[in-house]
């Protein structure tokens, strides 16, 4: 029922019939009246909530991240629309509260702003706010001072007698999870809160959540963006230290330059500066953001271990060393360096080769502000490519030296190797007259004087065949140069076996001597077995050739005496020869010998008597000589050992 109509007489007349149905008409007239009433008040409080909510909703959007417009709007609404003059929201971190708006006349709000944060008692009687972190979602008190906190919680009391509030509804900020924290409007009379005002007032605390998640979300987005960009910031740094890195090479200091540079950019320090240790001292190497005056004073000043500086104390405890404030430090001595570096942060990181410190990397700010975690993390990544970059450059430099050592190396090589083939080529040279072995001998003593023109006593031998001239008129040319060839190589190496010197190959001549260019002991023994092995090995080819229709001999003819020796010839081609009557003797005795005969002069008989069996022809009429010659004839040998040599080479030369 929603009232009444009456109507009455003063007399006693009742009502007809006729009459109550047109009041029953008026009453019905009445209801519709009023029930338009009531629904335009509920349309123009709905569309009021509903333009409120989306206020708050266009505040929330156009506030991302800013959460106090959005609450205080929030609250505004709320109580305007819950007929509240007075109201606050609060915010939770699991253990205070803290007021984020507070509305209402001057003298309640500058009291909650007043006293602040509020941490309700774990136990005990507790106010609204304490019912909240209790677990209540929705705190309504008809009357502040008929409530039991009112008397049994001081705090509480104290608030509603300076705020002179007296009905007020807490309703809780929670989401899935947590308490996040609460709001509270109040009325400064005894009047509750309707069931719709407090659905209403639920509603913009779900709104408050939606701010808050959203707040929170950004502020996550925001975050992760911004370490999105510092990684990026750090992969671009670190990528452009190491390009200057591979393209400096052995030169170090531009790339500690720009590491201290781009350190100091990224981790916000004023000033850096990386020291190399040598010898128990670091010694600065790159500097930034300090004064030149500084620079000199670390120049000649280099830091030791100690606790009196950062650097010095990173040393001794081998690990990264921050001093937040240098002036608090007790440890910390200043001294004139501290008054030139202006510091008041400092931050030493260990420059590591395997266990080994060879450096720090010092950052630095000119006010107190420590380092985080991050960019200390950040600074030994530098550090890091410090110690890259310094290996590298000692590596290079080894390199580079072991560089010059291989190419001073391949140049005395390369002269070795010049001076070896000229020694090969003057060995070839030498050997076309003399024994191999003794011209490797002169070349290895590096002397080629005893070459030279002198007079020097020598065995003279001279060989060639019987019937070699009539050979050559009947033969073909081919027939003649294949005998000379199997000759000479039959006899040749008879030569250098005995180490005799080669003068010459004339036809089916061949002159040899010995006792030079470099003595020998028995000259004349030596080169009497060589006849004989001569003789032999001339005899097994003459032989063979007799199959072939050819009458050949062998004779040879020995003589000692002294002789002019020395070089004969051009540069493109020399020879190695003797002068002297000694060869013209030699030469008659071979021209006089017969078949198989060797023939000696008188000294070479003596001085083989002993080795050899000889027979004595007398004296002969020689041609070109104006005397007759005493020849003897070497028969054979008076041992077989003897024929065979057993000479060894005297490594002597002129002065020797």
């Amino acid at each position: 029922m929603l009232g009444a109509i009456r109507a009455y007489r003063q007399e006693v007349r009742p009502f007809s019939d006729k009459q109550i149905a047109p009041l029953q008409n008026f009453a019905a007239q009445a209801v519709i009246a009023m029930e338009n009433a009531r629904l335009i008040t509920e349309t123009r409080e709905a569309l009021e909530q509903q333009t409120a909510t989306a206020e708050a909703l266009q505040i929330i959007n156009s506030s991302p991240g800013d959460l106090a417009p959005v609450f205080d709007a929030i609250l505004e609404k709320a109580m305007r629309l819950c007929e509240a003059p007075c109201g606050h929201l609060y915010t939770y971190d699991g253990d205070w509260f803290h007021p984020i708006t507070v509305r209402g006349e001057p003298r309640f709000a500058e009291w909650w702003r007043q006293n602040g944060p509020i941490r309700p008692l774990p136990d005990g009687p507790v106010g609204p706010l304490g019912r909240v972190v209790r677990g209540e979602r929705i705190v309504g008190v008809d009357d502040f001072r008929e409530d039991a906190a009112y008397r049994t919680v001081p705090a509480f009391s104290a608030a509603v007698d300076a705020s002179s509030t007296r009905s007020g509804v807490t309703v809780a900020l929670r989401n899935d999870v947590a308490l996040l924290g609460a709001i509270t409007i109040y009325r400064q009379e005894v009047r509750p809160f309707s069931d719709k005002q407090i659905a209403l007032l639920q509603n913009f605390a779900a709104q408050a959540v939606i701010a808050m998640e959203n707040a929170r979300l950004l502020g996550e987005l925001r975050e992760r963006t911004h370490q999105l960009e510092q990684s990026l910031e750090y992969q671009t740094a670190t990528s452009d230290v190491l390009q200057v890195i591979s393209r400096s090479g052995a030169d170090l200091e531009p790339v500690l330059q720009t590491l201290v540079e781009t350190a100091a950019r990224i981790c916000d320090a004023d000033k850096a500066v990386i020291h190399q240790a040598r010898d128990g001292l670091y010694w600065m190497a790159a500097s930034f953001g300090f004064s030149q005056e500084y620079n000199d004073y670390s120049a000649r000043n280099p830091l030791a271990p100690g606790r009196g500086t950062t650097t010095g104390r990173m040393a001794l405890e081998r690990r990264a060393v921050q001093i937040e404030d240098w002036l608090n430090d007790p440890e910390h001595v200043g001294g004139e360096l501290g008054q030139l570096a202006q510091v008041r942060t400092g931050l030493a990181v260990p420059l590591f080769r395997e266990d080994e410190i060879v450096g720090s990397f010092f950052l630095a700010r000119t006010h107190v502000q420590p380092f985080t975690e991050k960019q200390i993390a950040l600074v030994t990544t530098f550090a890091d490519q410090a110690v890259i970059a310094m290996e590298n450059a000692r590596l290079l430099d080894e390199l580079h030296q072991r560089t010059d050592q291989v190419a001073e190396l391949n140049r005395g090589l390369e002269a070795r190797v010049a001076e070896q083939v000229e020694e090969l080529r003057r060995v070839g040279r030498l050997k076309r007259f003399l024994a191999p072995q003794l011209a490797e001998l002169i070349v290895s003593q590096g002397d080629e004087k005893i070459l030279e023109s002198h007079r020097q006593e020598i065995v003279v031998v001279f060989c060639d065949l019987r019937g070699y001239t009539a050979f050559t008129e009947t033969a073909e040319p081919e027939e003649v140069l294949n005998f000379l060839r199997e000759y000479h190589g039959a006899l040749g190496p008879l030569v250098s076996q005995y180490e005799g010197t080669l003068d010459q190959f004339s036809g089916d001549g061949i002159m040899v001597f010995f006792n030079d260019p470099v003595p020998i002991p028995d000259p004349a023994e030596r080169a009497v077995k060589m006849a004989m092995a001569m003789r032999e090995a001339a005899g097994t080819l003459i032989a063979a050739w007799r199959l072939h229709g050819c009458e050949l001999g062998f004779g040879a003819g020995i003589a000692q005496g002294y002789a002019t020796l020395g070089q004969i010839g051009f540069s493109e081609r020399s020879g190695y020869t003797a002068i002297g009557t000694v060869c013209n003797l030699a030469a008659r005795l071979c021209a006089e010998a017969k078949d198989g005969q060797i023939l000696v002069s008188s000294r070479i008989a003596e001085a083989v008597k002993a080795v050899a069996r000889l027979e004595d022809l007398g004296n002969l009429e020689l041609k070109g000589l104006r005397r007759p010659v005493a020849a003897f004839n070497v028969v054979q040998s008076t041992s077989a050992a003897d024929a065979r040599p057993n000479l060894t080479v005297v490594a002597r030369g002129p002065g020797a």
